[in-house]
C-alpha cells in the first residue's frame, strides 16, 4: 500500500509541475506581451490603433491603423468556419456511423495525413492551384485575394474538426442508440438526434479547435492572400493580423517594431474573447 501511495503521489506531483508550468508559460506571453505592446499603443493613441484605416509603417510619416487586419482576420475566419465546420462535421458523423469500417480506416489515415502537412504546402498548392483557378473562374486580374485566404484555411481546419468529432462520436455509448432504435427511430434520427447531442461537448471542442487554428494561421496566408494592408473585399489582396506581424518584423526597429508587437497582443486578446465567448456558450446550451 506504500508503494502504491507513493507511485500516487509521485504521480499526482508530476501532473502538478506540468499544470503550473503550462499556466506560467501562458502567464509569461501575457506579461510579455502587455509590456511590449502598451508603449505603441499609447504613443500611437488606442483610438487611432485599433480603429485607423491605413498601415503606413515605413512611410516618411508612418501610420499605424489596423482596422483592416481585424476585419480581414475575422471575415477570413468566418468564412472558414462557414465552409470548413459543416463539411467537417457531416464527414465525422459518416465516418463514425455510416461507414463501412475498412473506409472508415483509410479516410482516417487520410486524415491524419493532411493534418501533419507543413503549413508552407498548403501555402504553395494554393499558388499553383488555387490562385489561378480563381483567376480563371471569376474573370480578376489577380487571384491572390480575400476568398483564396478563406478555402485555404476551411482545408486546413478539417482535419481538427473531423478528428475531434470523429472520437466524440465514437465514444457515445451504444446503449443510447440501440434506446433510440428500440423506440421506432431510423438510423439517419438516431445518429442526429441522439448520437450528435450527447457528444456535442467534444463537437464543440472541435470548433474551437478550427477557430483558433484559422484565426492563428500566418505562412499559408501570407502566401495565397496577397499580403496588402488593404479594407477587407472578398477579390482584393489583403493582410491578416498574423501575417501583419511576420511580414514586417525581420526589418522592423522603434515604432514600429513596437506596433508590431501591439498587433500580437490585439491578436491575443482577440482569441482569448472568442474562447471565452464559446465557453460561454458551451456552458448555457449545456444547461438547457
Amino acid at each position: 500500500m506504500n508503494v502504491k501511495k507513493a507511485k500516487e503521489d509521485t504521480i499526482h506531483f508530476i501532473f502538478l509541475i506540468l499544470g503550473l508550468i503550462a499556466v506560467g508559460s501562458v502567464l509569461v506571453i501575457t506579461i510579455y506581451l502587455v509590456i511590449s505592446g502598451l508603449p505603441a499603443i499609447r504613443e500611437i493613441g488606442l483610438v487611432d490603433f485599433l480603429f485607423g484605416t491605413r498601415w503606413a509603417s515605413t512611410a516618411s510619416q508612418p501610420e499605424y491603423g489596423i482596422l483592416p487586419f481585424i476585419l480581414t482576420s475575422i471575415y477570413g475566419t468566418a468564412g472558414a468556419i462557414v465552409i470548413g465546420v459543416p463539411i467537417g462535421f457531416f464527414a465525422a458523423v459518416y465516418l463514425a456511423k455510416m461507414a463501412p469500417r475498412k473506409v472508415c480506416r483509410v479516410m482516417e489515415l487520410c486524415i491524419g495525413v493532411l493534418a501533419g502537412i507543413p503549413s508552407v504546402v498548403y501555402g504553395l498548392v494554393g499558388m499553383l492551384i488555387l490562385i489561378p483557378a480563381i483567376m480563371a473562374i471569376f474573370d480578376v486580374p489577380d487571384g491572390a485575394s480575400l476568398l483564396a485566404a478563406i478555402i485555404v484555411l476551411a482545408v486546413m481546419i478539417l482535419p481538427s474538426v473531423i478528428n475531434v468529432s470523429l472520437t466524440s462520436l465514437q465514444a457515445v455509448p451504444r446503449e443510447y442508440e440501440e434506446a433510440s432504435l428500440a423506440l421506432g427511430a431510423t438510423w439517419t434520427e438516431t445518429c442526429f438526434k441522439v448520437t450528435v447531442p450527447a457528444a456535442r461537448s467534444g463537437i464543440f471542442t472541435a470548433i474551437v479547435l478550427g477557430i483558433g487554428r484559422a484565426i492563428g494561421e500566418a505562412m499559408a496566408v501570407m502566401m495565397v492572400a496577397g499580403n496588402v494592408a488593404n479594407m477587407p473585399s472578398l477579390f482584393q489582396s489583403v493582410r491578416f493580423l498574423t501575417t501583419a506581424v511576420a511580414s514586417e518584423m525581420s526589418y522592423s526597429s522603434g515604432l514600429q517594431r513596437q506596433a508590431l508587437f501591439s498587433i500580437a497582443l490585439v491578436l491575443f486578446f482577440f482569441i482569448m474573447l472568442i474562447n471565452a465567448t464559446l465557453l460561454v456558450i458551451k456552458k448555457r446550451s449545456q444547461t438547457v
